[in-house]
């Protein structure tokens, strides 16, 4: 058993190597294009609901 588990962490290791990882620059990049559509699509939500809210409101 122990010696299947190391052999799968073996074979972890030498897939990790041939990882291509991005540069810092292109993870801060993606990272920043998430936070502003994510901030885009709650302001979205955010005035649909406030809109809905005041429709239903008027309507009770």
């Amino acid at each position: 058993m122990i010696h299947k588990a190391l052999d799968f962490l073996s074979g972890v290791k030498q897939e990790v190597k041939k990882v291509t990882w991005p540069s810092r620059r292109d993870a801060m990049g993606g990272t920043m294009v998430v936070l502003v559509v994510v901030f885009l699509v709650s302001l979205y939500l955010g005035i649909v609901d406030t809109i809905l809210s005041k429709i239903i409101q008027s309507i009770i």
